[in-house]
């Protein structure tokens, strides 16, 4: 069934209180991160949505209780000249994560049929085309053990421009609006037909789309970080690992603690 945008614009408002389900979550997403460590498991974590759609508010309490040396967030821009020589692919591959990493990426190589198609950065064989490579591409990572999580943040325009107004008028905020996002804001017709194609073309059984309706910006980061959490926590087993044997006798003998599981 097509997924259409405006199936997500009815606003809900988060029921209970915002600052327990948040805790809840993230001490779940804190286990889960430390599951993905000890035993060795890799996951991604895809954020797309509109500006000022909520990702980067997401992410920052997506990650707030994660271990730094475990967890790398990837904002992703336009592509540089040397990415630009290359395969639009090429850029992302280094960025994968590794055993007992998660990476969170804040855009992705959605772009290419995206931004690239709506603004002609791509011609349309190559983003025609972009539909098979990424889907591809997602099933490598997949079949090589990788957990893929994609979200999509969605807001109206009419919630957009009230985000994009406060952050003008707020001096330590008028740096996140760019001219581009004035621009992406007058092609909104174009993208909305862009990203329901995307959807249609994309949500595999390997690597689904999650859609959030992102009006309130609490819910919608207790909706994303429960779903994340869910995906996540499927993928690792989340008994905690037996304790090395000589730890176990260092610990009684050193310090008299008798470790149990």
């Amino acid at each position: 069934m097509a997924t259409l945008l405006s199936d997500y614009e009815s606003g809900p408002k988060l029921d209970g209180d915002y600052a327990e389900q948040l805790a809840a979550v993230q001490k779940r997403l804190t286990q889960i991160q430390v599951a993905h460590i000890v035993h060795g498991r890799r996951a991604i974590v895809m954020f797309e949505g509109w500006d000022a759609g909520g990702k980067g508010g997401t992410i920052q309490r997506l990650t707030a209780g994660w271990d730094a040396r475990h967890v790398e967030v990837w904002p992703i821009k336009a592509p540089i000249p040397p990415e630009k020589a290359r395969h639009f692919l090429w850029r992302f591959w280094a960025k994968l994560p590794a055993d007992g990493h998660i990476h969170v990426f804040d855009r992705s190589w959605y772009g290419r049929v995206l931004v690239e198609r709506v603004e002609g950065y791509a011609s349309e064989k190559e983003w025609r085309r972009a539909y098979d490579e990424i889907n591809e591409f997602e099933a490598q990572q997949k079949d090589s053990g990788t957990t893929i999580v994609k979200l999509f943040l969605h807001v109206t325009q009419e919630e957009q421009d009230k985000r994009f107004r406060a952050r003008l008028e707020h001096p330590w905020k008028r740096w996140k609006i760019e001219a581009d996002d004035f621009r992406n804001r007058d092609r909104r017709a174009d993208y909305v037909a862009a990203m329901e194609e995307m959807f249609d073309k994309t949500d595999t059984r390997w690597a689904p789309w999650k859609v959030i309706d992102g009006t309130h910006k609490k819910y919608a980061r207790i909706a994303a970080l429960t779903h994340i959490a869910d995906v996540l926590e499927k993928a690792v087993p989340m008994k905690p690992p037996v304790a090395d044997a000589e730890v176990v006798r260092l610990a009684r003998e050193q310090l008299g603690v008798e470790m149990r599981d």
